[in-house]
């Protein structure tokens, strides 16, 4: 497959959920699949503004922004319900686990929406076929649809995954963009809002081809060095990477596993519980962050699935630790029915040099303990740097998570049953 990647060029992908709001409230609820459906501020008020609809909602004319009584008068039967963010930062969070599992180059840009670079993950298919893979792993399952712009660059991603909604994949080459592109209205163009759009039309640059050729002084003069930027995304150049340091949006770290068959005993159900513990914890330490929650999903034979988490008193991110609170979660919740799935997350991340421990009694025995330990190798790490030395554990916990690997999908639509916290 490397023929199908350029030499010295990037593949990018723009991954955009499609409603998202609503979308998630559909693969909690199957029955208000097909139906208008409306995400509002206060549904209760005539006066709430919608959030976000479905398809089937903007068929009518509802659109984001409009208030409650305007898209009840277009749509009657429309359904409106109040914005749960707990369940779409969930599944956003599955999201975007899914992604990583086709490049560690992943910036997220909201919370539905971002860009991977799988520039160097020809081994997993053509392009083309990484983005149907993720559409439907997305699809399978957390139950989400989503759109996917492939190109060159993010604005072409972008401006591709835009052109094929919902559940399009749209491929933008360099070569297309006089044919594609040039010919839309200026407003149409990612970056370029009704102000600007304004401002351009003034100057008689009605279409992202007026754009293009624009002289550099006068757009300079009206948009400053943004307008300069902007010709150069009508052009179809744009030089930004993926950046995953760019957004720091995640605050939870997880895995599941979609057992090969149903599994009622319990020991089994432990393994499983401490291979995702090891993996987690191998993915704080990379990070150089703590949870000062875990959490598990639970997901049965029937379909049925649970998502429980619990508030540390200490935050934690050794794998002895994460598996012990987990295993301690599960044993609370489980009903003794055969599970499928299995899931654990660190969530409310701090980093590590933040973290200040809130000692009880049995913690401060445990950490006094340490204590000649501790002094040595912070002693060695202030003079000889701080990656001089780490503990055994957590080497061990890297070897041994790549060496016990389950046959594993990340997050999946289990993630999004969210229950509120104990």
């Amino acid at each position: 497959m490397k023929e199908m990647y350029p030499k010295n060029g990037r593949v990018i992908l723009h991954v955009d959920m499609n409603s998202f709001y609503a979308s998630v409230e559909m693969a909690l609820d199957p029955t208000l699949k097909g139906k208008p459906l409306a995400i509002a501020g206060n549904p209760k008020e005539r006066r709430g503004i919608i959030v976000t609809c479905s398809y089937e909602a903007r068929k009518f004319g509802v659109k984001t922004t409009m208030p409650i009584w305007e898209a009840k008068k277009l749509c009657p039967q429309l359904i409106v319900m109040s914005p749960n963010f707990e369940h779409y930062r969930v599944a956003s969070q599955g999201m975007f686990e899914v992604l990583h599992q086709y490049s560690d180059l992943v910036e997220p840009v909201s919370i539905d929406e971002g860009y991977v670079d799988i520039t160097g993950s020809f081994e997993l298919g053509s392009p083309l076929d990484i983005a149907k893979k993720i559409q439907k792993q997305l699809l399978d399952q957390l139950d989400l649809p989503c759109s996917i712009g492939v190109a060159p660059n993010r604005f072409l991603a972008k401006m591709a995954s835009d052109m094929k909604k919902p559940l399009g994949i749209m491929v933008l080459r360099k070569r297309d963009v006089q044919k594609v592109l040039w010919p839309l209205d200026v407003i149409e163009m990612h970056g370029i809002g009704k102000k600007s759009a304004e401002k351009l039309n003034q100057m008689g640059i009605l279409t992202i081809n007026d754009l293009a050729e624009a002289n550099d002084i006068q757009l300079k003069a009206i948009l400053g060095i943004n307008g300069l930027r902007l010709k150069e995304r009508a052009n179809g150049i744009d030089e930004r990477p993926v950046d995953p340091e760019a957004a720091n949006a995640f605050k939870s770290i997880g895995n599941s596993t979609t057992l090969p068959s149903d599994v009622a005993n319990q020991q089994q159900l432990f393994h499983v519980l401490e291979s995702l513990t090891a993996k987690v914890a191998v993915r704080m330490k990379r990070k150089k962050v703590l949870a000062n929650s875990i959490g598990i999903t639970i997901r049965y034979k029937s379909r049925k699935t649970i998502t429980r988490s619990k508030k540390l008193s200490n935050p934690i991110s050794q794998k002895e630790e994460l598996y012990q609170e987990s295993k301690n979660l599960f044993l609370k919740n489980w009903n003794g029915d055969s599970v499928r799935l299995l899931g654990v997350t660190g969530s409310d991340l701090i980093e590590r040099k933040q973290a200040v421990k809130q000692l009880d009694l049995f913690s401060y025995e445990k950490d006094a303990k340490k204590e000649p330990l501790t002094e040595t190798l912070n002693h060695l790490r202030n003079k000889y740097g701080e990656s001089i030395i780490d503990r055994a554990t957590e080497k061990t916990t890297e070897s041994n998570s790549q060496t016990n690997m389950i046959s594993e999908t990340s997050f999946s639509k289990d993630f999004l049953d969210f229950f509120p916290k104990e």
